[in-house]
């Protein structure tokens, strides 16, 4: 989290520094709940998919997209569960700057990762469905879809002017 905001918040919000952090982890939280369930329900259909009739028909190029979604996928469900861990070590040890800070790294990293699956199954499905060139063309749109607004439309809303 760059920048210091803690004039701001004090001086618009009239909120101290643990009022702060304990309404950045609740939104946090909010957040966390939204994404979890998501990619927990996507990473138990993706574990199930080699056990049907047809993935024996997957060439090994499709294979190894997989097994990279599905990589992908656990490692972001690893990501985007792990606040609640840190949360469960860090109790009642005074470390919510801590929290909050580690929280918010893990839920970007997660984010992105979630991204790498989802642009993995578009490649998956649309090449099974109707061939290698409309899954290579799924994949790029899917990845510039996310790039375009999970990174690049963020980071414009964040240069642009601070409003009190």
């Amino acid at each position: 989290m760059d920048g210091d905001d803690t004039d701001w918040n004090r001086r618009v919000r009239g909120e101290n520094t643990i009022q702060r952090l304990d309404r950045n982890w609740a939104s946090l939280l909010q957040e966390l709940r939204v994404l979890q369930t998501g990619v927990q329900v996507l990473t138990g259909i993706l574990l199930t998919l080699p056990f049907q009739s047809h993935f024996d028909a997957l060439s090994t190029e499709l294979r190894v997209v997989y097994l990279v979604v599905v990589t992908a996928s656990i490692a972001a469900t690893a990501l985007l569960v792990a606040p609640v861990a840190l949360h469960r070590l860090l109790f009642r040890r005074h470390r919510l700057d801590t929290l909050v800070t580690g929280a918010h790294r893990l839920a970007l990293g997660g984010i992105a990762l979630l991204g790498v699956a989802l642009t993995g199954i578009a490649v998956l499905i649309f090449d099974v469905v109707a061939g290698t060139v409309a899954g290579i063309i799924a994949g790029v749109v899917a990845s510039i879809t996310f790039l375009v607004l999970w990174v690049i439309q963020p980071l414009v809303y964040r240069k642009g002017p601070e409003t009190d």
